[in-house]
């Protein structure tokens, strides 16, 4: 990557952005993490997200950087990267999260922000700017992170139904409402871990564009990896509680027992994609881990209209965060 004359105002000011974009990852994904607690009634709001919060920090100890890694050199050709493509990626996601914030809709911070880096990118430099293998790694697990969690909080569920089939339904409500809080804690660890990296990511390309990082580091510096878990971890504190209804009552109704399946199978997930280095939506995966708690019990339990409005957002984020980012970068060029 060729080093880039940068201010340092300028640098600072992109990764404020960034963490702001962090923020509002937490922000919008705190329905994830906690709209099963709150909507079965095992935490009350305020509890549910300094829970949540708590756990997307504790992250930082768990996880390896590999998804940082892939959004950092495995999205564009960091050569191409400069503060004109960041500011893009950076606007094109923020933007996109507050129009499905204001609107309800659980869409992905994450494939808005892998949308703005490739709008960015490719209006700098065309489709020759992207990582193909990278990409088809994110765009293959749109459609498998949501069926594995679905797969997966079905099968918990078949076999929490098949252990507990005489016990009474009293006592299997009051197990499963303690077992809630280690499900959502294992969630949102999951969270943090896979999230926060992707802001890491995007600065860590900053720092090394700027010439303030070497770019045969295995890791970018240890201040940009406790900001960006911290500021996920606060965003979460104030959560998204339009969102949350969505998640927690209007996809299908939820009992603690299926709370506690749904984000077993979505945090199991999570685990398995961070493992594998590949940023994936959490909003797709317990979208999809609810959706299969609910069809368990019988298909017209799921409401599926939501479900396909959903769906029309996931569809919908990458092209139109890049289409935003795109827009971005060329008022980038005009101003900074």
């Amino acid at each position: 990557m060729a080093t880039l004359h940068i201010s340092l105002w300028l640098v600072g000011l992109l990764i404020a952005l960034a963490l702001l974009f962090d923020f509002m990852n937490g922000f919008h994904d705190a329905a994830n993490s906690i709209a099963t607690v709150v909507s079965t009634g095992v935490l009350k709001p305020h509890q549910a997200v300094a829970f949540a919060a708590m756990f997307n920090v504790i992250a930082l100890f768990v996880f390896h950087l590999k998804v940082a890694a892939t959004v950092g050199k495995g999205t564009v050709h960091p050569e191409i990267v400069d503060h004109y493509v960041i500011f893009g990626a950076l606007v094109g996601a923020i933007a996109w999260n507050i129009i499905t914030w204001y609107y309800g809709i659980p869409s992905s911070s994450s494939h808005a922000l892998i949308g703005g880096l490739v709008g960015a990118a490719v209006a700098k430099a065309g489709t020759g700017s992207l990582v193909a293998s990278g990409l088809l790694q994110t765009v293959a697990f749109i459609f498998v992170s949501p069926l594995l969690g679905f797969v997966l909080g079905s099968f918990f569920m078949l076999l929490v139904s098949w252990l507990f089939f005489r016990t009474p339904p009293a006592r299997v409500d009051r197990w499963f409402r303690r077992l809630q809080l280690v499900s959502a804690g294992m969630y949102s660890l999951g969270h943090g871990g896979n999230d926060a990296q992707k802001t890491i990511g995007i600065i860590w390309m900053l720092l090394i564009a700027a010439g303030m990082w070497p770019q045969e580091a295995p890791e970018p510096p240890l201040w940009v990896i406790i900001g960006c878990y911290l500021a996920i971890g606060l965003g979460t504190m104030f959560g998204g509680w339009r969102i949350v209804r969505t998640m927690g009552q209007k996809i299908t109704k939820l009992k603690p027992v299926g709370g506690f399946c749904a984000e077993t199978g979505g945090a199991f997930t999570l685990f398995f994609a961070s493992w594998l280095g590949v940023p994936v939506s959490t909003t797709h995966t317990i979208t999809g881990a609810i959706v299969g708690v609910g069809a368990t019990r019988k298909l017209s339990a799921v409401r599926w209209g939501v479900a396909g409005n959903i769906v029309w957002a996931w569809v919908l984020t990458i092209p139109a965060s890049a289409f935003i980012a795109a827009i971005a970068w060329w008022v980038g060029k005009q101003i900074l």
